[in-house]
């Protein structure tokens, strides 16, 4: 039987080909690569919406908190062996008003629509994946510079810590995209292929770690 593994995301896990409209192939996206890699007794589920956040709604845009969805999405899919979740990018936004800590503890959240979920097969695992850092080159985008202020950067670096320690809270797998990925200088937010390649490959590693 194959193992499931949904993966729970934003326009990177989408595959938002940076400063245009279009996404990468289902290859060339790291969920692609992620499948690639793990073969055929394994499914891996892609969820990428752009624009989500953790648990926030924007307030110009709408419709866009990740833990609204997230309930109907992973019962829709279950039985699950893993959930992927990597969001918080978005949160950066000025418009939140939210600092890493803050981004990383609405993850409590997504624990809870866990903790209350059909009972269809084992409870999966969840592995929380700290998102890439944004590069300073977004600064030289017009609508996300308006979008995500002057720190982005700064505030970004606070990932890795703040997810780490939500992780250790509610029982999670951790992982950092950003020890082998990173946000392209064309836009400051969005992957290239390379960086696709290299964090579906080392989730690949990761993903077995927890499942065999």
């Amino acid at each position: 039987m194959q193992k499931r593994i949904l993966c729970y995301g934003d326009s990177n896990t989408w595959g938002a080909i940076p400063n245009e409209s279009e996404r990468y192939p289902d290859d060339v996206r790291w969920t692609g690569v992620l499948q690639n890699e793990l073969g055929s007794t394994y499914k891996v589920i892609e969820e990428g919406y752009n624009g989500r956040t953790t648990v926030h709604d924007d307030p110009i845009e709408g419709r866009l908190s990740g833990v609204t969805y997230f309930k109907p999405c992973m019962e829709s899919q279950l039985p699950l062996d893993l959930i992927i979740i990597m969001l918080g990018t978005n949160d950066l936004k000025t418009r939140f008003n939210v600092n890493p800590k803050a981004i990383a503890s609405g993850l409590y959240r997504y624990k809870d629509v866990l903790n209350n979920a059909p009972e269809v097969g084992a409870k999966p695992e969840v592995l929380v994946v700290a998102p890439i850092l944004m590069d300073p080159s977004y600064k030289d985008h017009v609508i996300f510079h308006d979008m995500f202020g002057e720190d982005a950067v700064e505030r970004s670096l606070g990932f890795a810590e703040a997810y780490k320690e939500v992780a250790d809270a509610i029982g999670a797998h951790y992982f950092n995209a950003a020890d082998y990925a990173k946000a392209s200088v064309k836009d400051g937010l969005h992957m290239e292929p390379d960086s696709h390649e290299r964090l579906g490959k080392a989730l690949a590693e990761k993903v077995r770690e927890i499942l065999e």
